[in-house]
């Protein structure tokens, strides 16, 4: 295998450009592939792969080697085991909090709804009280999982090999309904191939993976007439909530996102199917392998699950739209020696602010614990205009701004898939910087707001990517921001901010507790 370690790519910026050069030549080279015919319908596996992957010269940077044409597709080495929770072999007891519901309860605990509802009599899994007590039996484990590795971690991110992907060039390829789709989202008509970009920009998720999954789960690439349950249910996730294409994307983008993460902080060891099987988890895959059993264990009872995460499942889809997944490696996508650029915090010199969310997902609940908040302290709680302002945490290049959204580039060279990217959320319409902008540290984003996302009051969500992985804001890379270090106390948006012997603690709303500034 060839490797290029990102901090070396970044010491030479010729070296770098030279590798994206390199990347589009040979990603336009896999485009061939694209095309496949095949009788098997939806969530069924295609046999009989033809696809040929072109060869690689021995300058191919941080792809993998190629096979030869018609070589046998083997699962990669596996990986060292990694280091998971073992299996609870004993009944615990759980105490209901605000917050609480028997989904969050059950998944906590590796068990599922139905499980705790029957040992406890609950006849009305939508109903809990505060304070009360939760018998939460022991799972019954079967075998340890398949240790088939689907996927590499760079075809989970929208990393440095995404880059050159065109959505719009793939999808016009096609046969299937996905072309011809179009809805509406957040009041703006979008077609189909607009919907999945949109969908993999937002949780920083790989669009051929997407694209893949979808076409596994529904057949929209190839059969321009899918079954009508699947124009509601693409993912085959049925819930009344999620209908269309947007929704049921941002929900399996999400899923994905939950199982990568989970695995990459030690904190799964095994899966739980809707027939309440419990498999552990072979602790000798990937991230990227983990992201898609975890994500078709939401959907398949366990025969079905067996099949799907092996190699006449969804592997085999995913190969006769692009190729040999693992001929895309990246490795690794986090260098092992990455450290955080200098951060300062989000404000004007001399402002109050409140810190008001520690370490939650950086986009939607699955992701890595990525982000932090921030609201301005002197201003009315709720969704009110603010005429504070979001400044910029570094030196650089901001490359969107839209929907709420500002992503600052620090490298440079363009690209939100590459290196070091700041996110920032709900910053408003009104005085947002521009795209193409180069921006000082400390000087104007825009103003905090409600804009984007989902917010109940105005302030700042703040997020680091890195290569387009999600970097936790409580693990090994904490946010530093003019000295303050973040780290988490447990639970979701529960945190502290720590510099010397000073520290923050945060907390929903303005108290003298939470406040600080620069």
């Amino acid at each position: 295998m060839l490797f290029i370690p990102m901090n070396e790519v970044h010491r030479s910026p010729h070296r770098k450009a030279w590798l994206l050069a390199l990347l589009a030549l040979i990603i336009a080279m896999m485009a061939c592939t694209r095309k496949w015919q095949t009788d098997a319908g939806p969530w069924e596996g295609v046999s009989g792969s033809t696809t040929q992957v072109p060869a690689q010269s021995e300058s191919a940077g941080p792809y993998t080697q190629a096979r030869p044409p018609g070589a046998a597709v083997l699962s990669p080495t596996p990986d060292a085991p990694h280091p998971i929770p073992g299996l609870r072999t004993e009944n615990e007891q759980h105490i209901v909090q605000a917050g609480d519901t028997l989904g969050i309860i059950a998944e906590r605990f590796g068990i599922t709804v139905e499980a705790i509802a029957e040992a406890n009599g609950i006849t009305d899994v939508n109903v809990l009280e505060i304070g009360q007590v939760l018998d939460i039996p022991a799972p019954e484990p079967i075998a340890t999982g398949p240790s088939f590795k689907i996927i590499p971690d760079s075809e989970l991110v929208a990393g440095p090999v995404t880059a050159y992907f065109d959505v719009p060039d793939f999808v016009s390829g096609l046969s299937g309904y996905l072309v011809s789709h179009e809805e509406e989202v957040a009041e703006s008509v979008l077609r189909g191939y607009q919907i999945v970009q949109r969908v993999a920009t937002e949780y920083s998720i790989n669009p051929r993976l997407l694209l893949a999954v979808l076409e596994y789960q529904s057949g929209w690439l190839s059969d321009p007439n899918p079954r009508t349950y699947t124009i509601n249910y693409a993912m085959g996730w049925e819930d009344p909530d999620r209908e269309g294409l947007y929704k049921q994307l941002a929900w399996a983008a999400n899923e994905l996102n939950r199982g990568y993460y989970l695995w990459r902080v030690n904190g799964v060891g095994s899966w739980v199917l809707p027939d309440g099987t419990v498999i552990p988890v072979d602790p000798t895959i990937n991230a990227g392998t983990a992201a898609l059993q975890y994500f078709f264990s939401k959907l398949y009872k366990r025969e079905i699950w067996q099949r799907t995460v092996t190699a006449d499942g969804f592997f085999k889809v995913y190969q006769e739209l692009f190729g040999y997944p693992f001929d895309y490696a990246y490795e690794p996508v986090l260098p092992p020696d990455l450290t955080q650029p200098p951060l300062q915090l989000p404000f004007e010199d001399g402002v109050d602010w409140a810190f008001t969310g520690g370490p939650h997902g950086g986009w939607g609940d699955g992701s890595a614990w990525a982000a932090i908040d921030f609201a301005p302290y002197d201003e009315p709680l709720g969704c009110t205009q603010s005429e504070n302002w979001v400044v910029a945490m570094a030196d650089g290049l901001v490359i969107r701004a839209g929907d709420g959204a500002v992503v600052q580039d620090l490298d440079g060279d363009g690209f939100e898939q590459t290196g070091w990217t700041l996110f920032y959320m709900h910053i408003e319409t009104r005085d947002r910087v521009e795209s193409g902008t180069y921006l000082q540290a400390g000087e104007r984003v825009g103003h905090p707001s409600c804009e984007g996302g989902f917010s109940s009051g105005t302030h700042v969500h703040i997020a680091r990517r890195y290569n387009g992985e999600w970097i936790p804001a409580d693990q090994d890379i904490p946010f530093v921001l003019d000295g303050w270090v973040s780290a988490g106390t447990g639970g979701e948006y529960d945190g502290l901010l720590r510099k010397g012997d000073h520290t923050i603690f945060a907390e929903n709303g303005h108290t003298p507790e939470n406040l600080i500034d620069r």
